[in-house]
């Protein structure tokens, strides 16, 4: 028998052996070349993948989406393309699932195709996260689609200029994306829709607005941090300039645009003014009055200074017929202050101040409208008139403040120790029904004008002094606003006007007709001492010598070591009351009178006296309202023998028991002279009271809400709330 079998049959395992390795090795390879995937027909993929069940099959690919509709794909831009044209990577098409059921990868940078856009979209931010293995990075599918990419000229395309938006949001509005990503800004595309450029294009329909690859770009979208960016701070001019040209040109002339090409990105560019997403309208109300903001957060010192004046309260308010930062300084053509062509330089302030107001002369123009009160070397006359109206706020809150509060514990006091008497008192004085006049109906008249035109004076510019508030602006809301409130504000000035001039003339009068107890009797001449007499006497409201003895006695019996004063016609504390509305309208009126004409009163003032007015008048209002509604209440009807109101200023009389009470001296002096009948007063308080108590007391509480609006504003100005 031979051998040769048994020698051959061990070659022919190896042979096998050997044969199966390298076919092995081969399947290991891919099968196609490029020229078997052009062999591919696409009826061949679409006798399974136009099965629309082969979606649910989850065993040839669960959560792929593997139904291709030949219609759609005969109507893409890829009708002409194989499927395996795009799709690559597979080891065997005729088997499936292909790739063991993972997708197929896309081959968009075929040689004949995408390589350029492919490269941009490597170096992109899409691209980047993309190659860290990020699979919510968008790629070209998520943007162009799969089967039904059409062109972007197409309006149903998903890059068309009409539905970019809606594309982009598919990511940039998705919270997966938002809360893992760092995009900081998670309503880029509902805030453009919303702006005047989504409006110009999605509700005009022009196509020259910019929509989001107007801005970003398309495939080199990069990060706003990076100088190559569109969108980088440097950049952007350029990028807004291709559609706004001619602005790009006045804003790199401008101050803003020359330290930005000089590299410093500390410079404000196009976004700063007008944010990203949410442009408006320029010409718009809500651009107008947020305008101030948006230049403070560069310029924080002058936005303070700007605060301070009325135009930046005014603004804050919701006014908007007044100067924004823009409307002096200019727009896109911001110069230095010392740049001829600046609107506010030398040269140029006078013509920029007449565009509102047209009877500006140069001392107007110099008006200081980002002067800071607290800067003793650049701005003295404000910081003195400043810390002088503060010193005089402080000193009189002070003073009365501490009498305030002796008086109420003094009163509290006594009645704690005996709160029979202090009732059997106020019972008597209410109960009494014989009345003695004290006010004449022209002084309640007058009073009443006071009481409406402070009310009013203090509701219409309070509001504007904190205008930091909530309810200055709900307050000038329910008015119609600042416009309003400033036409109402000259009204109650003007009413007061009126009140002063007729009490002062009346007053004159009665000096006139009763000039003849001033003469004496035995020259026939006037005699001063007759007129001191009078002015400081027990009927006049000029302060005298008795008064400093009656605040030494009501002290004293602050604090027990004497009996409780008797009064006159007049106490210490209504005198001060009466001398205070000839200061305060004199200093709040000629403040208010300079405010009002700035243009009449600079012919001869220098243009800081409207500084200086605006210091005085809204310091010396706080004090007025402050006082009044706190110190004035408390001697009238908080104080617990007149709590809760003291009627007598509505009805002009005092019962018996309250006059004896209260007021002794007078009292006695009416029985002495033999005058007590002549001011007992008659019954037609009777017919109106009904009327002028509830008119008196919805006054009364209308100033104390506004006492605590104030006190709460400024509280919250103090500890910085």
């Amino acid at each position: 028998m031979s051998h040769r079998p048994r020698i051959a049959f061990p070659l022919v395992v190896l042979a096998l052996l050997a044969g199966a390795s390298v076919a092995a090795a081969a399947i290991e390879e891919p099968v196609y070349t490029e020229d078997d995937y052009q062999e591919f027909d696409n009826a061949d993929c679409l006798g399974c993948h136009e099965d629309e069940e082969l979606e649910a099959d989850t065993e040839r690919g669960e959560g792929l989406e593997l139904y291709v509709d030949e219609a759609i794909l005969r109507h893409s831009v890829h009708k002409e393309q194989n499927c395996t044209g795009c799709h690559r990577g597979a080891q065997d098409f005729e088997d499936s699932p292909h790739n063991e059921g993972e997708p197929l990868a896309l081959n968009c940078a075929g040689s004949e195709c995408h390589t350029d856009v492919v490269s941009e979209y490597d170096k992109s931010i899409h691209g980047k996260w993309h190659a860290k293995g990020d699979e919510e990075a968008a790629t070209c599918k998520d943007c162009h689609g799969n089967h039904a990419i059409l062109p972007s000229s197409d309006r149903k395309s998903r890059t068309n200029k009409f539905n970019l938006h809606k594309t982009c949001a598919e990511c940039h509005e998705s919270e997966v994306v938002l809360d893992s990503r760092p995009i900081d800004y998670d309503a880029a595309v509902s805030d453009f829709v919303d702006s005047i450029h989504g409006k110009a294009l999605l509700v005009d329909g022009l196509i020259v607005a910019p929509t989001c690859n107007d801005c970003h770009g398309v495939h080199n979208i990069l990060s706003k941090e990076d100088p190559d960016s569109r969108v980088s701070r440097e950049m952007v001019p350029k990028t807004c300039g291709e559609c706004h040209v001619l602005v790009e040109g006045v804003f790199n002339a401008s101050v803003h645009g020359m330290t930005l090409n000089s590299h410093d990105v500390s410079a404000p560019v196009c976004t700063t003014c007008h944010p990203s997403h949410v442009s408006e309208l320029p010409s718009g109300l809500e651009f107008r009055l947020h305008a101030d903001r948006m230049c403070g957060d560069c310029h924080a010192e002058q936005l303070a200074g700007y605060r301070d004046t009325f135009h930046g309260k005014a603004i804050a308010l919701g006014r908007q017929d007044v100067a924004a930062c823009y409307d002096c300084h200019g727009h896109h053509d911001i110069a230095e202050t010392h740049d001829p062509v600046s609107y506010i330089s030398d040269e140029r302030r006078v013509e920029t101040c007449k565009k509102c107001h047209p009877a500006a002369n140069a001392n107007f123009a110099r008006y200081m409208v980002h002067a800071n009160h607290s800067d003793r070397e650049a701005y003295p006359q404000l910081y003195y008139v400043f810390w002088g109206m503060t010193w005089l706020l402080i000193g009189t809150f002070a003073f009365f403040a501490l009498h305030t509060l002796l008086w109420l514990y003094r009163s509290m006091a006594l009645y704690m120790s005996d709160s029979r008497e202090w009732r059997d008192v106020k019972n008597q004085v209410r109960e009494d029904t014989e009345e003695f006049t004290r006010f004449t109906p022209l002084d309640r008249f007058l009073h009443g004008l006071v009481i409406v035109s402070f009310l009013l004076l203090v509701m219409t510019g309070m509001p504007l002094k904190f205008y930091y508030t909530d309810w200055a602006k709900v307050l000038l809301g329910v008015m119609g606003g600042q416009a309003v409130a400033a036409v109402l504000h000259r009204v109650g000035a003007l009413v007061t006007i009126f009140y002063f001039t007729v009490h002062v003339s009346a007053v004159l009068y009665a000096l006139f007709q009763g000039r003849r107890r001033f003469l004496n009797s035995e020259t026939g001449r006037i005699d001063l001492k007759k007129i001191g007499a009078a002015l400081t006497g027990p009927d006049s409201p000029m302060p005298g010598i008795q008064d400093f003895k009656d605040v030494i006695a009501h002290n004293k019996w602050f604090f027990g070591m004497g009996p409780k004063p008797q009064f006159d016609r007049w106490t210490y504390w209504e005198k001060f009351d009466y001398m205070a509305v000839f200061w305060g309208v004199a200093m709040i009126g000629a403040s208010g009178l300079i405010m009002w004409f700035p243009e009449f009163f600079t012919l001869l003032l220098p243009g800081w006296s409207i500084n200086v007015a605006h210091i005085i008048h809204s310091d010396e209002a706080l004090l007025a309202a402050g006082f009044i509604f706190t110190f004035h209440f408390f001697n009238v009807h908080f104080r617990p023998d007149k709590f809760p109101m003291d009627p007598v200023m509505f009805s002009g009389r005092m019962s018996k028991s309250e006059l004896m009470h209260e007021r002794g001296k007078l009292y006695e002096r009416w029985v002495a002279d033999g005058t007590l009948d002549q001011h007992r007063a008659g019954h037609e308080w009777d017919a109106w009271k009904k009327i002028a108590l509830p008119a008196g007391f919805i006054a009364f509480l209308i100033g104390v809400g506004l006492m605590i609006l104030i006190y709460v504003a400024m509280a919250s100005r103090l500890t910085g709330e």
